[in-house]
């Protein structure tokens, strides 16, 4: 070989290490200049043809989404039927317990949290990865915000000022972008989740009025929340300069009643919010029938996004996500219906005709 072309050879071989080394989160092999970005929507984002129904979309949401367990569950179960689904994180689960006075909840001392943290290093890890293998498979993360202090643990969201609940997603986008620095754990996994992907999320317990949190939200690059209680399945409308997807009040079979259609909300109506696993059953199949009944109601009138929120949890005998479960497994491959994600529909309702959207919006609400 030519010395011109041996120093050249050695030049770019230095280059690649270099950029190899300076890679956030780099693990100093090649795949990681060729790791593939995150798979697109599993909608098609077109405008509807003259005369033609919009698809009837599911939104499956997972408030805290804290663990391992739950994300392995509902990563598979999604992956059967080609659905996508969002995780609203509990940023505190991003911190040790041994560094949990990282966080300072508005009014609130260091290191308080109504929900706990993100427990050990190996806690993070897992929870880490399992985000990172949700966002590559076209899966979108928002936010629960941090603390999750409620009525009874105040001051709580319905309390707190703008500015404090712009304290509050900030610290939440530095647990996302800096978590391996605030825990001194060098090793651990980067989450991959751009802070920029994150454009809205679910306050803790709905609290909140949106005259005060959506400007703090904004101020951060969100475009859209799912926290306020709506009649009816209704299409998402713009309030306060986000879209709100709203949380439906519906009729519930089991109890002869209308309410939120969320499982902390049925499990408070069904039996005051009591463990009693002996009811799972009875629980799941209520639950079940009120999904189907939100669908049908749905695919049958106003074609309203479906809004089904959850959490990762085990209430009383873990009765609710198996119902959510086996509505993602029987709705999602059905003709004219895609489970997909908040960011999604709002790029397709971006795509219409300003007329089209504008009808669909003013469409009276189903399934009251």
């Amino acid at each position: 070989m030519r010395r011109s072309n041996l120093v050249l050879a050695i030049a770019v071989i230095i280059a690649v290490a270099f950029t190899l080394l300076a890679k956030p989160g780099g693990t100093g092999v090649a795949e990681d200049i060729a790791a593939p970005g995150p798979v697109g929507p599993n909608v098609e984002i077109a405008a509807l043809q003259p005369g033609e129904a919009p698809p009837q979309f599911i939104l499956f949401s997972f408030d805290g989404s804290g663990s391992h367990q739950k994300w392995q569950q509902f990563l598979a179960a999604a992956e059967q039927v080609g659905a996508q689904f969002t995780g609203f994180l509990s940023g505190v689960y991003l911190l040790t317990e041994e560094n949990r006075e990282a966080y300072v909840g508005p009014g609130h001392e260091p290191g308080d949290s109504s929900i706990g943290f993100g427990g050990t290093p190996e806690d993070l890890r897992l929870l880490i990865e399992d985000m990172n293998t949700a966002y590559y498979r076209g899966h979108e993360i928002g936010t629960h915000f941090n603390g999750h202090f409620c009525v009874g643990n105040g001051p709580s969201g319905n309390d707190w000022t703008t500015r404090q609940w712009s304290s509050e997603l900030a610290q939440f986008l530095r647990f996302v972008a800096g978590h391996r620095e605030i825990n001194r754990l060098p090793d651990l996994p980067l989450l991959e989740v751009p802070v920029d992907a994150i454009q809205g999320g679910r306050t803790p317990c709905l609290e909140g009025d949106p005259a005060v949190v959506f400007p703090a939200m904004i101020e951060h690059g969100m475009s859209y929340d799912s926290s306020r209680p709506v009649t009816g399945l209704i299409w998402p409308q713009k309030l306060h300069g986000l879209w709100e997807f709203g949380m439906p009040v519906v009729p519930v079979q089991a109890t002869d009643s209308a309410m939120i259609a969320m499982d902390y909300n049925f499990w408070f109506k069904f039996n005051g919010a009591r463990d009693e696993p002996a009811r799972a059953d009875e629980f799941t199949a209520a639950v079940l029938t009120t999904y189907r009944e939100m669908y049908d109601a749905a695919l049958t009138g106003n074609r309203a996004p479906l809004v089904i929120g959850n959490h990762f949890n085990n209430w009383s005998g873990n009765a609710f996500n198996p119902a959510v479960e086996q509505f993602m497994l029987e709705a999602c491959g059905r003709p004219e219906t895609v489970c997909t994600t908040y960011q999604n529909v709002i790029a397709w309702m971006e795509a219409q005709d300003p007329a089209v959207l504008a009808e669909l919006m003013a469409r009276e609400p189903s399934g009251t």
